[in-house]
């Protein structure tokens, strides 16, 4: 009898002890939004499309303003009135922890990056990065290292994710822009853009400068291997073999397919332009983007490609490459990014303040929702519910 009440009292405590690991609060699928020009992220769960909170990454704005020197604040006003169209840059990438719970957010017009908590909007840290502006951004597979791209100084920091020091770099092509790491976390793909603000005339391109694929070694931030596409790339999607790239360019109304090992363009895709579109000459092209967000679903088997300045998205099989459907969106998609579980293509229309959610498998517009002024990136994780409020 005292052998089977010790057995009961010790599987009570058992239970009392996993308890609160049973009743932790579940994960949710959310896009977090960057709206540029306001400086907020708004957070959208993926599945329903309800809207949770929005955080304010600028609340420190005048303290940044007050702190910088002669030439930051003149850098601030040059990126105004270039990439910024007359607006103050605020966000432009986003990356999120793999526990959910902190954020890392790059200012442009701040010239760096900050870490905020996801349930408190609480800002946890702030740091420049090299020159005046940063860029796109890559989160290792670890969590530990964000690589931020410093577009003027033309090299890709690394920062830890703990302190907020920047612990490396490596340099770049001119206008570092989207960095990517490859699955197993051991290799960095960093592509260039090229000066967006020089002259378009094709006459002059070479004041474009480098316009390079970076590939490093993630641990040492070594550049192994440098390719000269000699055209600016825009958002691309490294398959998981790391052979085959689908790459966005400048000026391109579509995409091409590339080979890594082989290093040569092996197939060109061209999508069409709206009629509006056709009446745009080379220097009307957004920060020389003819098709700007580029992804795919959670199989690799469908392509998202966002038409930015003819405002669709067109839905691609792969490996063929065919056009299962063109699907109007709202205005100037900026980017293109999947939802955590994969079968939605989330579009940021930077231009009517939305976001369009297509789905993958039977190509359709399903959901438009209002977000912020000019959202530029939009990301998918899967974040603790108990981070969220409504």
């Amino acid at each position: 009898m005292w052998k089977r009440l010790g057995s009961l009292a010790a599987a009570i405590l058992l239970t009392v002890t996993l308890a609160p690991s049973a009743a932790a609060a579940p994960n949710r699928d959310v896009m977090f939004v960057g709206n540029n020009w306001d400086g907020t992220v708004d957070l959208v769960d993926a599945r329903t499309f309800t809207k949770y909170q929005r955080i304010d990454v600028v609340g420190d704005l005048e303290e940044r303003k007050a702190s910088m020197t002669p030439d930051q604040l003149v850098a601030m006003l040059v990126i105004r009135q270039t990439a910024g169209e007359g607006h103050d840059q605020l966000v432009d990438d986003i990356m999120v922890s793999p526990d959910g719970r902190t954020m890392y957010v790059s200012r442009p017009s701040l010239g760096d990056v900050s870490a905020f908590d996801v349930a408190t909007g609480e800002q946890l840290w702030v740091r420049r990065v090299d020159g005046y502006r940063s860029d796109h951004m890559a989160l290792s597979p670890d969590g530990r290292t964000l690589l931020v791209s410093a577009t003027t100084a033309n090299v890709v920091d690394a920062v830890d994710t703990a302190t907020g020091s920047i612990t490396g770099r490596f340099e770049s092509g001119d206008f570092p822009h989207e960095n990517q790491y490859s699955p197993d976390g051991k290799t960095i793909y960093n592509a260039t853009i090229g000066n967006v603000v020089a002259p378009d005339d094709p006459l002059l391109d070479a004041a474009k400068g480098r316009r390079w694929l970076t590939i490093a070694d993630a641990e040492t931030l070594r550049v192994r291997e440098v390719i000269d596409f000699g055209v600016g790339i825009r958002p691309f999607v490294v398959m998981p073999d790391q052979r085959t790239m689908y790459a966005q360019l400048s000026f391109h109304n579509g995409f091409i397919e590339y080979d890594l090992h082989e290093r040569r363009r092996t197939r060109t895709v061209h999508l069409p332009l709206s009629e509006e579109a056709k009446q745009l000459r080379r220097d009307e092209y957004p920060l020389d983007s003819a098709h700007h967000g580029l992804t795919m679903n959670g199989d690799h088997s469908k392509i998202c490609d966002a038409g930015t300045i003819s405002d669709y998205a067109a839905i691609l099989s792969v490996p063929a490459l065919t056009v299962d459907r063109i699907v109007p969106t709202g205005k100037k998609p900026y980017w293109a990014a999947t939802s955590p579980d994969g079968k939605h293509c989330f579009l940021s229309n930077s231009d009517s303040d939305d976001i369009s959610v297509v789905s993958f498998d039977n190509p359709r517009e399903i959901a438009r929702i209002p977000v912020g002024d000019h959202p530029q990136r939009v990301r998918g994780y899967s974040v603790p519910a108990d981070v969220l409020t409504s």
